[in-house]
């Protein structure tokens, strides 16, 4: 979990340069230690530090490219990481709620627009209480899934929960896990189309796969 400064109430310069070295590489895997050095507006040198220490960590995964370049890919985990720091910085510095919320009214407005009632919130945490509260109750029925939980018991008041194998049924699916979305993503596209599955955008899932197996 992240670490915070307890004067600035942000995260401290090691996570940040962390944060910061695996959205630049989730963003273009085809980048340079000069490039990421210049992008963090950190020493060339601790750009190679901070890759080799994500290399190290598993985060990040590095592939030999023509003429004597690297290629610098995402591994699960180092989405996770990424995943779970961006949601740090998000509740201390923007606002989860405010921020979720924003994402959940965009998401919710193009379900209606398309008359997509029937729609499922994946995964569990923060993300999808705000969805939860966020709903608009008379024209969006909200349903939830998770793989911890159970038919007869549900932690999200007012939800009704379903079995995996009744997922083809609904109009769309939105991704509300921090700790694994790739695993719900994943699964949510093994039964809608893409237009039919959501994320609010700073999960970072929509940008490209990541390199491996989930957990």
């Amino acid at each position: 979990m992240a670490k915070y400064d307890s004067e600035s109430n942000t995260l401290d310069s090691e996570q940040r340069i962390t944060l910061d070295l695996l959205t630049a590489i989730h963003n273009s895997d085809r980048i340079s230690q000069r490039f990421i050095a210049n992008e963090l507006s950190i020493a060339l040198g601790l750009a190679n530090t901070y890759l080799k220490r994500c290399i190290k960590k598993g985060f990040i995964k590095v592939k030999q490219a023509p003429a004597n370049r690297y290629a610098y890919y995402l591994t699960p985990k180092g989405f996770m990481e990424k995943t779970h720091l961006t949601a740090e910085y998000l509740s201390q510095s923007l606002g989860l709620f405010r921020v979720t919320r924003d994402e959940a009214n965009t998401i919710y407005s193009c379900c209606q627009k398309n008359k997509w009632r029937r729609v499922v919130v994946l995964g569990e945490g923060d993300l999808v209480d705000i969805f939860v509260m966020s709903v608009p109750t008379k024209e969006i029925k909200l349903y939830h899934f998770s793989k911890n939980s159970t038919i007869e018991k549900n932690s999200h008041e007012g939800l009704l929960s379903i079995p995996g194998d009744k997922l083809d049924s609904f109009d769309a699916m939105i991704i509300c896990d921090m700790k694994n979305p790739i695993y719900y993503y994943r699964l949510a596209r093994s039964v809608l189309p893409t237009e039919r599955v959501f994320a609010p955008k700073f999960l970072g899932i929509d940008k490209k796969p990541v390199i491996g197996k989930d957990r």
